[in-house]
């Protein structure tokens, strides 16, 4: 069984080597990624958030260096959420792809609301690495 996906991208002005070095590190999910973090730390290999939702685990796939930036995330009842998301070369700069995912049971409000909160964050990552 598939879920449908839903891409949303947004275009920055830096290299990818760039975007992927900021991106990639979990430690700068809070300056982005509202809807995932509002603080992050490390428990021993492992990267423990807060988040709206209670703690959760964030743990980064590569490899980084070629863009790969797919992430999951546990939540606090162990449900866990593939996060896909690339960073691409566009011409100078880059293309920043996020995947996401219509789970089952998540209705076209809530479907919605998670698009607008994933290109909040990506509109984030582009004004913090444009200024």
């Amino acid at each position: 069984m598939t879920w449908p996906a839903l891409h949303l991208s947004r275009s920055i002005e830096r290299s990818p080597r760039e975007v992927i070095a900021f991106a990639g590190d979990p430690a700068n999910l809070p300056r982005w990624a509202a809807g995932l973090s509002t603080g992050i730390r490390r428990d021993g290999g492992r990267w423990l958030a807060d988040s709206p939702m209670g703690d959760i685990e964030v743990a980064f796939f590569g490899p980084t260096e070629a863009g790969i930036l797919d992430h999951d995330v546990t939540l606090p009842d162990g449900t866990v959420v593939h996060n896909p998301l690339r960073v691409l070369r566009n011409d100078d700069g880059s293309e920043v792809v996020f995947t996401l995912y219509r789970r089952d049971g998540v209705t076209d409000a809530e479907f919605a609301e998670d698009a607008a909160a994933v290109e909040a964050d990506l509109e984030s990552l582009r004004r913090i690495l444009e200024t």
